[in-house]
Formats: C-alpha cells, structure tokens, sequence
C-alpha cells in the first residue's frame, strides 16, 4: 500500500503516553497510518520534509464563538489594542460613522470598562452619530451599549422606551438610560440585527477558518447556534454550517452546540414519555467528522467582569452587587433535566458560585432520577468554585470548561471583581488535573483573542497583563496545558477516538510550531509562532 504523505524530519509530540514523540507520520486517507520505524521500507506520493520544526495534535477551541469570530471580522475593532481609551473608541466611532450611509448600522466589539475606565454612553454616540444605529458590544458579550438611533430602530421611540426584562437590567443613570443593556435586556434591540443572512454567515464562517488556521485549530466547539435574541446567528445556523462545509468555506471541525430556546417539546414520543430537544428526536452525536451536532447550550447566569454573574457573596469592589441568574432557578433545573432524559449532553454557562450550586443540584437530579453512562455534561467556564463544589463536579463526573485566555487578557479585572479572599477558587485548572478530570482548553473568543499558544502559555505562566500573579497554584504544565488543548477537548466532545492525538487511526490534524512548547522555557512559550496547519492530512495553512 502507497501511503498519501509521509511528513519527517520533526519532532511529534503525539500526546500519547505510550509513545510521547515520533519523528516521522504516515497519513492515509486522512487519517495517521503509521509513526516511525513502522513507516520504514513504505512509500508515498509524497513526502514532506519538516525541517526539524515541532509538531503536536491539531489545536481544538473547547468553547469558541466561531461563527461571531468570523461576523466580527466584518465589523469595528473595538479591543483595547485598537481602542485603549474611550476617546480612542469615540473616534473610532466616529469615523466609521463617516464612512457609512445614513441609517446603516455601525456595529462595533471588543471594548471594556474595566480597561478604558468607564462605559461609553448613549448620549456621546447621540452626538456624533444622531442618524445612525449604534451597537457597541462588550468584551463579555454579555451587555452592550445602544444609542438612541438603534432604539428607534429597534421600533421604541427611543431609549426611554426599552423595557424591562426578566434576567436583565436597563441600567439608568437617576433614571435615565445610559445606553448600558445588560444580559437579556440586550434582546429587544440586538433581535433586529438577526437572523443573519445565510450569505453574510458563509463569510463569517469563511473568514472565522482562515482566522483558526493560522492559529493551528484544526477543530472548534461553537457553544451556541440557533437562539433568539442574538444569541445565535439564525434559526438556520445549522444549515449555514451544512452549507459551508460543502462549498468549502468551512476549514476547520466543528461540533455545533444549539441553545437551549432552539429545543422544544414535541409530544409523546411512546412508552408514556414526551420528546424534547430537536424534531425527529435528533440529539447529541448527529454528524461526521465536519459538522457534528454537540452538547445544548444553557445561559444561567451573567460574566465576572461585567458583575452580573450570580454570586454567593458581594463583588468585591461593589458592595451590594451579587449578580443574578438569568433564568428562573426551577426553569433552568426544568431545561437541565428535559434536556438529560431525551439524550442530550448538556452544557451549562456557570460563571458565579451562586449559579454553580443551582445547576449541580439540577445535573445531580437529572442523573438520580434518569440515570444515564458517561454522559460528559459540561460547564463552560466554571469560573468560580469553593472546594464542596469541586468535589460535587468530580463526583458527578461533569467536565469543567475554564478558559486559560482569561488570565492575562481580563484577570486584573477577574481579581478586582472577586478580592483577593475570595480569589483562590478563580479558575481552577491544576485543581481538576490533580482530581483526573479531563480538562478540555478553550478561548471563549471573541471574548478574548483566540492563539491557543498564548492559551498555553497563560495556563502554565498564570499572570496578568500588569504582571499580577492569578492564583499560581492552579499553574499546569506546558504538557498539561498541550494534553488540554487537545485530547482534553476532544474528551469534552465524545471525539478522543477520533482527535486529538497523533496516533495511527486519528485524523491526520496537526499544528507545525517553530518550537517546541514542552521543551523552551515557561515565558517564552506565547512568543512561539505557527509555521503550519494540517487537516485531514492536508496542508491548510502555511506561513
């Protein structure tokens, strides 16, 4: 048998304990054939020589925003590398502004208070922007700031107009709106941004490809497609994905996660039982190696660095503050448990303490009263966690989904958010190491920039962008950071037979580095550069 490719003359690092390093990969078919002296005396059409560079699994995001990479790749920058100040986002603003017809949308992301100081304000952008809808969005993704043209284009006279919501605040300044919509309070507005033309999705999803390949990801976990309120993209997010597969637009994997308000009862399914979930009783695991069908994403509760995540005890800087959940307790334990007992893996956003303990007790009950084998149910972020929590997830055999990103890109804000008694529970990675869970690594981009590298390399360095250390004694390994990024989110999907490590039998997805990220020293690994991404055996990107 002629092999497709054989790549040599590199350093792999497979993760795999029974083989850690190979120097050369047969691939066939897309998938690895063979390592090392097992290749001797086989050829192949051809053979790839990689100049001694350092290549490890093909990077898998755990949980990154995939499809809203790619739409805000079309939109304003708004990050504090572009904006650092809020006189730099008003002029930014401002000139997009300029540049666009009267009554079109200036849609822009990435700004955060915690870093200009303060949140823009309704009553600036009315100023320089009094006949165009604008949407600035957070960092968090979880408020926005709207002027009074995207009000009125929203169908509300103005911003005085928007309403109340349940699990959402329309902050006021002595009773008038600033602009600042927090959590669901956002909807009302950003719902007439959506859905998405299935035109723009095939550019999101284009150039969100191109984005990851650079990055070396050859696979992403989309923790939401198909909700309302923008949420998601569109009620055809699937098909968006479908569709862009088979044009070759979509470049990278990618298991898909529907949120919860895109399931719904569908009437008895036999046996006495009612279905709930997809029609046609469609579920976790549907798909191929491509676009595959993933956990359902539940929202309980809000962000840490906007304070509306639900606590058990005051921010530390806002006395009085403790957050809130943005659902009703017994309808989150109802969506929880429906969810489990129609085969779904379940992946719940818990960010606060408060919340954390609401959605353990669902996922206990879910598990006492329909019991089910390896279920894997996720919590994205899992952002803060007392040690009785930490027990309680391991017991339950649940999957913690912390982002490694957050340290150095948010966690000064992480820190003041929590004090620092209160910040020992931030976050934990070596916690759930040491306890033989399978940690997954992910960016929540766009959140925050996506380079699994600087992934890594926060989660072994653990320090802020001041230089702050953020709780040092979760620190991993750089070959524990490696493992998480890759075998540990393929475990998070059901996929580790099929990804995330270099081992005849699993897809042929690897990331070329210039150098090896278990082997340069801990500071330098951020400073470590992709040469080249492999799908499928398959050169996608190369520098």
């Amino acid at each position: 048998m002629k092999l497709d490719v054989i790549f040599e003359n590199a350093l792999f690092r497979t993760v795999d304990d029974a083989r850690p390093t190979a120097r050369r990969a047969g691939v066939w078919r897309g998938r690895i054939a063979a390592l090392d002296d097992d290749l001797d005396g086989v050829t192949a059409h051809r053979v790839v020589d990689l100049g001694g560079a350092t290549v490890v699994p093909g990077f898998h995001d755990a949980h990154q925003h995939f499809s809203m990479v790619g739409r805000e790749k079309l939109q304003l920058d708004l990050s504090v590398s572009v904006a650092p100040t809020l006189e730099a986002l008003l002029d930014a603003v401002a000139e997009r502004v300029g540049r666009v017809p009267a009554g079109a949308w200036v849609i822009g992301n990435g700004y955060d208070q915690n870093k200009i100081g303060v949140h823009p304000t309704a009553q600036q952008l009315d100023r320089i922007a009094p006949e165009h809808p604008v949407w600035l969005v957070h960092t968090s993704k979880h408020m926005a700031v709207a002027n009074s043209a995207a009000a009125r284009a929203a169908g509300f006279t103005g911003l005085d107009a928007l309403p109340d919501v349940p699990g959402g605040t329309v902050v006021r300044d002595r009773g008038v709106p600033t602009g600042l919509l927090q959590e669901t309070a956002m909807n009302p507005v950003s719902a007439v941004l959506f859905p998405v033309p299935l035109p723009q999705m095939a550019q999101a999803l284009a150039a969100a490809s191109e984005h990851c390949l650079a990055e070396g990801i050859t696979s992403v976990t989309e923790p939401g497609i198909g909700g309302v309120g923008g949420l998601g993209s569109t009620r055809a997010d699937l098909r968006a994905f479908q569709d862009a597969r088979d044009s070759g637009l979509l470049r990278v994997r990618a298991t898909v996660m529907p949120y919860i308000e895109a399931l719904h009862d569908f009437g008895p399914i036999g046996g006495g039982e009612n279905g709930f979930g997809l029609d046609l009783g469609l579920r976790s695991g549907l798909g191929d190696d491509w676009v595959r069908v993933g956990g359902v994403k539940i929202v309980s509760d809000g962000s840490l660095i906007g304070r509306t995540a639900a606590m058990c005890c005051d921010y530390h800087d806002a006395p009085g503050e403790r957050g809130y959940l943005r659902v009703d307790a017994g309808d989150l334990r109802s969506q929880i448990v429906g969810a489990h007992r129609n085969g779904w893996q379940v992946a719940t956003h818990a960010i606060g303490d408060a919340a954390l303990d609401v959605v353990l007790d669902a996922y206990a009950e879910a598990q006492r009263s329909f019991p089910r084998a390896d279920t894997r149910h996720r919590i994205e972020h899992c952002a803060v966690a007392s040690p009785g929590q930490v027990r309680r997830i391991v017991e339950l055999g649940l999957i913690p989904v912390p982002q490694g990103r957050f340290v150095s890109e948010i966690g000064d804000g992480l820190l003041a958010a929590m004090g620092p008694e209160r910040a020992a529970g931030l976050y934990r990675m070596r916690t759930w190491v040491d306890a033989g869970v399978e940690l997954p690594g992910s960016s929540d981009a766009p959140v925050v920039d996506s380079p699994p590298l600087w992934g890594l390399h926060d989660m072994v360095n653990r320090r802020t962008a001041s230089g702050a250390p953020f709780v040092p004694s979760e620190a991993l390994t750089a070959a524990q950071a490696l493992r998480a990024y890759t075998h540990g989110s393929a475990y998070a999907t059901h996929q580790e037979h099929v990804k995330g490590r270099i081992v005849p039998g699993l897809l042929a997805d690897l990331a070329v580095l210039d150098r090896d990220p278990v082997a340069v020293a801990a500071e330098e690994i951020r400073d470590l550069r992709v040469l080249g991404t492999i799908v499928g055996g398959e050169i996608a990107y190369q520098v």
